[in-house]
């Protein structure tokens, strides 16, 4: 081992490696490890403690930037004293965890006109407004920034929360307490709980300020104002937080004890009472052309903000609405952003490359001459599938326009023929796996290629090793795509089980470069905290086609626990019963109950999930309204109904606790009836079922 420098002048004079990780030992690793620990250690003091820096911040970042690399190279290399895990000088405050009380929702997004209007034509429909009805939306500046989430009890900011997945963020109220435009205690007569939502920024001048800053003392440079903006809030160190002269603009409500407005419009108004900053662009509107002609002003007067904006979010207006429109998913049905046109920019095609998916998908990825697009450089696009490339006469050499979607997803837009070179060739798609060399089919109908050779493709088995152990599935910490690459080259990790065997393969582990008794111990921990796990996560971490999320906790709502679903969906079961069971449950079609039987018919698969139910505890799904009338109840609708529409109706019995299916069968408990009810109404009849009116249905729901 080399000897740590132990002189100041040694220390301050340590800058980041450069040698590639993959070429490293571990005892090199090791080396290199404790002289960036002792010389950022050394750094921090200077820094914290004696406020008396000896290099720059984007020195300093180099080193913290290389110790980074090389822990994730060499999990097993990571020091007690590692600057990772290091919470900081007694200046520093570490962020916490917090539980939103009501999740952070994500916004679908909309990017033509037709996508506004059809966002309009759903909310009414849904609502069962007729177009005489007014509906009205506000149109408000969607900040390109850090969402936030703010706190306050009998009118005290008590906390403060970044978005982080929606369900819990960071605690960053100590920071938040240095913002000066943030309010500490209300005026007026706030509720006693009040959670108000909106969005943390930094204006343009304080941006190129701060930057400017940095610039003349050698220190990081942002890349814009919300990664400005975002590394300020950030900071372990209060203080710098208070320099950076955040801002926050307010825009909707968390949770809250009593009702403060009746509607978003007045709810703006009474949070500017209570002190905050609400956008002035902001514009309450009653007609689509009203939302377009608000985008397009806004639009129009983007480039002279003092801060950054990327669309214009639409939010219903009336909160009794957004409450009966609810959400789906992880957005709600009663609000979109409108983004405004990505910024496009030309470059060349290198290659087409391959990827296969874990559901067998042949995904072809188009390999550019790297381009800055919107601020990032941007080398890869996906093609989509062969039929994009066909549409499109994409080609090796050929000059196109890109654009990031949503300002995130680098698509090509189109090719320029004039560009193109004289000895182009169209572009072959393959016919065979290029991983494991099997057939590469089309069905009819479909856009997608896929390889017929199952999880024994190598490519496929990886991608669904890694979707199991992804964030929504198991969510594995500490067990990524390079340690689900290793063990499964090594033969350790052949199906998702052998991951809750690993604790017997603890020596073997430890011979492995970047393994130590401190990363082994912390991965043990990992898996064991998720041998318990939810039936909607464990359905979704199958990696069955076409069962996203939402499917997988419909799919457990009806079957309730894994041994049911297992027996109706058996070799030995009828299956068309269970097809026929499965079409009947709300929002399954007929193909995917196809993949659902297919998928639990195949004795590799069936041997794989009864495998991993015997390493794990699966709890049932939470159910809403147990003690309600409809808990537990098989409903199904038919016919028009007056007072809400039928979309709303289901989602209400859902919420509720009932189970809503497409179709009438013995199973079925309740037929809402709506006016002009046909053959649904026949059968529940002859079935003896029980037939709500509307006015019965009504009754039934408090309504």
């Amino acid at each position: 081992m080399a000897k740590v420098p132990a002189s100041d002048e040694a220390l301050a004079s340590i800058t980041a490696g450069t040698k590639d990780p993959a070429h490293m030992d571990m005892l090199e690793a090791a080396d290199e490890l404790a002289l960036l620990a002792a010389a950022i250690a050394h750094h921090d003091k200077r820094y914290h403690g004696a406020d008396d820096p000896a290099i720059s911040d984007a020195v300093y970042d180099q080193l913290v930037a290389r110790n980074r690399v090389l822990e994730a190279s060499f999990p097993g290399l990571v020091r007690a004293d590692s600057p990772s895990e290091r919470v900081g000088s007694p200046a520093t405050v570490g962020f916490g965890k917090v539980q939103h009380a009501r999740p952070m929702l994500s916004l679908n997004n909309g990017f033509s006109d037709e996508d506004i209007t059809d966002f309009v034509a759903r909310v009414r429909r849904f609502l069962s407004l007729d177009n005489g009805d007014e509906l009205a939306l506000i149109a408000e500046p969607k900040i390109d920034g850090l969402s936030l989430s703010l706190r306050y009890e009998s009118g005290c900011l008590t906390q403060a929360a970044t978005r982080g997945d929606g369900s819990e963020g960071e605690d960053v109220t100590a920071n938040i307490m240095q913002v000066d435009g943030i309010p500490k205690q209300l005026a007026g007569t706030p509720p006693v709980i009040l959670e108000v939502r909106g969005e943390i920024y930094m204006d343009r001048v304080d941006f190129l300020a701060l930057n400017e800053a940095q610039e003349a003392s050698d220190g990081k440079l942002f890349a814009n104002p919300r990664n400005a903006a975002a590394g300020s809030l950030r900071q372990k160190d209060a203080s710098v937080t208070s320099g950076r002269n955040l801002r926050f603009f307010a825009y909707s409500m968390g949770e809250c004890s009593s009702e403060i407005a009746p509607t978003h419009w007045d709810f703006l108004a009474t949070l500017t009472s209570f002190g905050f900053a609400v956008n002035g662009l902001s514009a309450r509107c009653l007609l689509v052309a009203e939302l377009l002609e608000t985008y397009k002003a806004i639009g129009d007067a983007r480039a002279t903000l003092s801060y950054d904006i990327d669309g214009v979010v639409y939010k219903v207006d009336r909160h009794d609405y957004q409450t009966r429109l609810g959400q789906v998913a992880r957005a709600p049905r009663w609000a979109l952003a409108h983004k405004f046109p990505a910024e496009q920019a030309q470059t060349i095609i290198r290659a087409i490359d391959i990827q296969v998916g874990r559901t067998g998908a042949l995904t072809p990825v188009a390999r550019l001459e790297p381009i800055t697009v919107g601020g990032v450089v941007v080398s890869n696009a996906t093609l989509h599938n062969e039929d994009e490339i066909n549409r499109k006469d994409i080609r090796i050499g050929d000059t196109v326009v890109i654009q990031r979607a949503g300002d995130v997803i680098p698509q090509i837009v189109r090719v320029i023929a004039d560009h193109r070179p004289p000895d182009s060739a169209e572009y072959q798609f393959p016919l065979f796996c290029p991983v494991c060399g099997a057939d590469a089919i089309k069905p009819e109908g479909e856009a997608v290629r896929r390889c017929t050779n199952g999880v024994s493709c190598e490519a496929q088995r990886l991608e669904w090793l890694k979707h199991f152990v992804s964030r929504d599935a198991f969510d594995i910490e500490g067990l990524g795509a390079r340690q689900i690459e290793q063990f499964s080259e090594l033969g350790w990790v052949t199906v998702p089980a052998d991951i809750f065997r690993l604790h017997d393969r603890q020596e073997e582990i430890a011979t492995l470069d970047g393994y130590g008794e401190t990363s082994i111990r912390n991965l043990m921990n990992s898996i064991e905290t998720r041998r318990t796990i939810g039936l909607e996560r464990f359905i979704y971490a199958l990696g069955i086609r076409q069962v996203g999320q939402a499917t997988a906790r419909i799919l457990a709502l009806h079957y309730d626990n894994l041994e049911r679903l297992l027996t109706a969906i058996a070799p030995a079961a009828n299956n068309e019963a269970a097809a026929a069971e499965l079409v009947e449950i709300d929002q399954v079609g007929a193909l995917m109950a196809s993949d659902i039987i297919t998928f639990f018919l195949a004795p590799a698969n069936r041997d794989m999930v009864i495998d991993l139910a015997s390493e794990v505890t699966i709890t049932p799904p939470d159910r809403p309204a147990d003690d309600s009338p409809l808990s537990g109840k098989t409903i199904v609708f038919t016919g028009t109904l007056a007072a809400m529409s039928r979309a709303e109706a289901k989602a209400r019995a859902e919420s509720l606790g009932a189970k809503v299916s497409g179709s009438v069968s013995t199973k079925t408990n309740f037929l809402v009836a709506g006016a002009d009810a046909g053959s649904k109404a026949r059968k529940a009849g002859e079935l003896g079922i029980t037939v709500l009116n509307e006015d019965s249905w009504l009754a039934l729901i408090n309504v």
